[in-house]
This record gives structure tokens, C-alpha cells and sequence, in this order.
């Protein structure tokens, strides 16, 4: 069983059991269910392009940075101009929780990105809920007409979609008008070796109405400088910043070095 096996086998279990507790009806009753969202595929495509991300652990890495507090971390990003903030909500495998997505939301006033295994059209509603501007789906969790009745859902509910791919059969899967952002993460799934070529090998296969990010290995500017041209306008990067005494400042001196 690989570790992604492993993470949306346990997400099944635990989604059915939060639906028990806290049907959809409950959801829709959260004070943030109408907010207008943050558009996040503007936000990048137009900014710095810089997603920062609020990690504590990771299944591969261990603890990252459990010491600093969410509101510190992601005020810090905004501060710095990052385009928007994925906030890690799985707690088993990485630490985080939707308590981190909510107070991301009282914190800041850019998009936030609910970081998550999503397995099931529940936890688009609870992103929404609890003050998510964009989802992440993963093509490797999911077959085609779930990416396309997820990404739809998404975008009824107001919002964007960032689907992440590895491989060019992942790809042709996921080119539905409901997605906003195309991701790839350069991280192998099955080695869990990084390299910048996944970006290179897809970008010239993902249509121009998509934003195009990267995701993974991207912890220096030299990295951005060589996807730059292959179109790629957003960059996800989960430990760069988080594993500094000062997320918000290191992602502050990242951008101004980039300009």
C-alpha cells in the first residue's frame, strides 16, 4: 500500500464518520457558507504566484515546525505578497485540522486553499464552510467523473479548483471547464523522488485557459527562473518557508529576491 492508498483509505473512514456528525444542513448553516470567495487562479496568475503553505508535518518529513502559531505563520505570507495560502486540514497524516482553515479565514484577506485527500462531495462543502476559497482535488485519488462532479460542485458553490497531476495519462483525465488551476507535483509517487522535469515534460500539454503550477522541489528562485518560460505561473511551496523560525519573513526576502 503506498502512502496515498494508505492516507484516502483512512480519509474514507474518518469523511463518514464527521457526515454522521455534522450533515451537509449543518454546513450550510456556518456563517462563511456565503461569503463571496477570493479568486485564486487571479490572484496567482496576476501576483507573485508564490502558494504558501501552513505545514506542521508531513508523513515523509516528521515534523516540520509545530512551534510558531497559524495566525503568525499566515498574516506573515500576506505581508510578504504570496498570491495565496494552502492550509494543510488532515490531521492524522500532516497535523493540521479545519480549526487551521477557519483561522487562516479570520486571519487574512487572500485566497485560501483547503490542502486535503478530498474522497467524497462532503468535504467541498465543509471547505466552503469553513472559509476555503479554492479545493484541491489529486487525479491519482480519483476517477474522471468524480474530478469533473467534484470540480462542478466546486465552482456552484463559488469555488476555484486547483487539480493536481503527475503524469500525462492523469492529465487527460482532468481537463474538465471546471477546473481553474492545473498543478503537477514533481514529486514521484511511487519513489518519491523530485525533479523539475515532470513540470517541463507536461507544460507543453496543458492548454493555455488553465493556470498552470508547480508543486514540489520548488524551494529555491533558481527553480521558478526555469519554469518560468515553460508557462508555469504558480508556485506551491510547502516547506521552504515553514521550516525557518519565520515563515512570514522568509517568504518575504523569497519574493523580493525574485523581483
Amino acid at each position: 500500500m503506498t502512502i496515498l492508498e494508505k492516507i484516502t483509505t483512512y480519509k474514507k473512514l474518518e469523511v463518514a464518520a464527521r457526515k454522521q456528525a455534522f450533515p451537509v444542513s449543518f454546513l450550510q448553516q456556518s456563517g462563511l457558507f456565503d461569503r463571496q470567495c477570493y479568486a485564486m487562479a487571479e490572484s496567482v496568475a496576476t501576483g507573485s504566484g508564490i502558494i504558501a503553505e501552513h505545514k506542521r508535518r508531513s508523513p515523509s518529513k516528521s515534523v516540520i515546525n509545530e512551534n510558531i502559531l497559524l495566525p503568525e505563520v499566515v498574516k506573515g505570507y500576506e505581508s510578504a505578497g504570496v498570491s495565496a495560502i494552502s492550509v494543510l486540514t488532515d490531521t492524522k497524516f500532516f497535523g493540521g485540522s479545519l480549526d487551521d482553515l477557519l483561522l487562516a479565514r479570520a486571519s487574512v484577506n487572500i485566497p485560501l486553499l483547503r490542502k486535503e485527500f478530498i474522497v467524497d462531495p462532503y468535504q467541498i462543502y465543509e471547505a466552503k464552510a469553513y472559509g476555503a476559497d479554492a479545493i484541491l482535488l489529486i487525479a491519482a485519488c480519483l476517477e474522471e467523473n468524480q474530478l469533473q462532479e467534484y470540480s462542478a460542485l466546486a465552482k456552484e458553490l463559488g469555488m476555484d479548483v486547483l487539480l493536481e497531476i503527475h503524469n500525462e495519462e492523469e492529465l487527460k483525465k482532468s481537463l474538465h471547464p471546471t477546473v481553474d488551476l492545473l498543478g503537477v507535483n514533481n514529486r514521484n509517487l511511487k519513489t518519491f523522488e523530485v525533479s523539475l522535469d515532470a513540470s517541463k515534460a507536461l507544460s507543453k500539454l496543458i492548454p493555455d485557459s488553465y493556470v498552470k503550477v508547480s508543486e514540489s522541489g520548488i524551494s529555491n528562485i533558481k527553480a521558478i527562473k526555469e519554469l518560468q518560460p515553460y508557462g508555469y505561473k504558480g508556485f506551491l511551496i510547502g516547506e521552504r518557508f515553514m521550516k525557518t523560525e519565520n515563515p512570514g519573513e522568509s517568504a518575504e526576502e523569497f519574493i523580493k529576491a525574485l523581483k
